[in-house]
């Protein structure tokens, strides 16, 4: 179902089918699964920043309660998160947000030992909880300055 457009909302646009899993395990846990919507996987990280380029951008001018998570892999490569950023205009940076794991979400799988829906309920009960046990991993720890943001912002939408 898609969110009321009228009311502040989060779209995830999941680089493949494993973040769309992680996304979908983080909107079973929340208090106003209404306000949260988890689109089609793109079909790779560059994908994810064309698309929001050419079919979110429009979107998010029109409608000023639209907030986007962009869930992508950085495949090892810090730099990617400078470079995503780069594609978000200035006068939408503080309602859009980069996350993803170090690596690929495999491997956060196999170290934390459960499905991804299971490790998004987590992220999504730190985030709830003002906590951290899973956001500190590793392969999630370099998230914090856009997870910190995130809070701030986002929190109060899914977390009233």
């Amino acid at each position: 179902m898609a969110p009321n457009k009228n009311r502040p909302h989060v779209l995830v646009l999941p680089e493949d089918d494993r973040n769309r899993q992680l996304a979908n395990g983080f909107h079973l846990d929340l208090s106003s699964c209404r306000q949260f919507q988890v689109l089609r996987p793109a079909g790779g990280w560059g994908e994810v920043l064309d698309c929001f380029e050419s079919d979110h951008i429009g979107e998010m001018e029109k409608c000023s309660n639209r907030h986007m998570v962009l869930l992508i892999d950085f495949d090892d490569n810090e730099e990617r998160l400078q470079y995503a950023k780069g594609k978000i205009p200035g006068h939408l940076t503080e309602r859009v947000f980069v996350l993803g794991t170090l690596s690929e979400p495999e491997a956060l799988r196999a170290a934390l030992g459960c499905s991804y829906e299971i490790i998004g309920s987590k992220l999504a009960l730190d985030c709830r909880d003002g906590t951290s046990k899973t956001w500190d991993h590793p392969l999630l720890r370099h998230n914090a300055d856009e997870l910190g943001r995130l809070r701030a912002t986002v929190r109060p939408i899914l977390f009233p």
